[in-house]
């Protein structure tokens, strides 16, 4: 079985955006569950929705 293709790609002043995982591990070790095909993972450290962007750089 092979395991599905994960694609990541970070976005000039922005997020990471990964495709085709089943979920995340945050840094304190939580894995958090994705349930769409891409999510946006936040690298500002300003979200008021760890591990997720919430658009709070566009404001920096």
């Amino acid at each position: 079985m092979t395991k599905p293709r994960v694609e990541i790609t970070l976005c000039p002043d922005g997020p990471i955006l990964i495709r085709g995982a089943d979920h995340i591990i945050d840094f304190d070790g939580v894995a958090h569950s994705t349930i769409r095909p891409v999510v946006a993972v936040c690298r500002c450290g300003k979200t008021g929705r760890t591990p997720w962007c919430d658009g709070t750089h566009k404001l920096l």
